[in-house]
């Protein structure tokens, strides 16, 4: 098992997690970012991600992982991979989430649902939907980061391997900004 250390010091080495003075796509700010495609670029901190979510639900005999794009593409075919078995996403179509490309969930198939980062859990409950209408049992949802530090209910059981609470202002009401830290668009700079 990896330890929290293990598992923090992986996404700041990639440069997943981060600390500074953001400006988030809401337009509100934050001290801290977490952008999972950073520590997912690697395959050897996805491999171990993955194999330490998988390991959390290997008794619970998976038939298929499912993730929303795009987020969760990568953790659910590497988590799939562990477990031996499919792996599938969803996509939006017209703004509804659904299956395409020929994936399918078989009537009561136990069906574990991935993402990289819940923040409002929105993606997630629109995969459990899919799950649901298609007949598939939801075994439970794994996560790389739960950015509501637990506070998301999914009404399923729900693992995660880092849980934080990340706190963000009005840019009006902004400590960072009244102190004078520059403030950072993630994703605007060029790298």
């Amino acid at each position: 098992m990896l330890t929290q250390q293990e598992i923090e010091k992986m996404f700041i080495d990639s440069g997943a997690l981060l600390n500074g003075h953001f400006k988030l796509t809401s337009g509100r700010h934050s001290d801290r970012y977490i952008q999972c495609a950073k520590v997912l670029q690697y395959p050897h901190y996805t491999a171990k991600l993955c194999a330490e979510l998988a390991e959390r639900y290997n008794k619970e005999k998976i038939d298929v992982v499912v993730g929303p794009a795009m987020g969760g593409i990568i953790v659910a075919y590497e988590v799939a991979r562990h477990l031996g078995v499919r792996a599938i996403f969803t996509e939006r179509e017209e703004k509804v989430m659904k299956l395409r490309r020929g994936f399918e969930i078989f009537p009561d198939e136990k069906v574990l649902v991935v993402e990289d980062v819940v923040t409002t859990g929105g993606s997630v409950k629109e995969v459990l939907d899919v799950v649901s209408n298609l007949g598939g049992r939801v075994a439970g949802v794994a996560v790389l980061v739960d950015r509501s530090a637990g506070k998301v209910d999914l009404g399923v059981r729900r693992e995660s391997l880092l849980s934080l609470e990340v706190e963000s202002y009005l840019p009006e009401e902004c400590p960072l900004c009244k102190t004078g830290v520059p403030l950072v668009k993630p994703g605007s700079r060029k790298q």
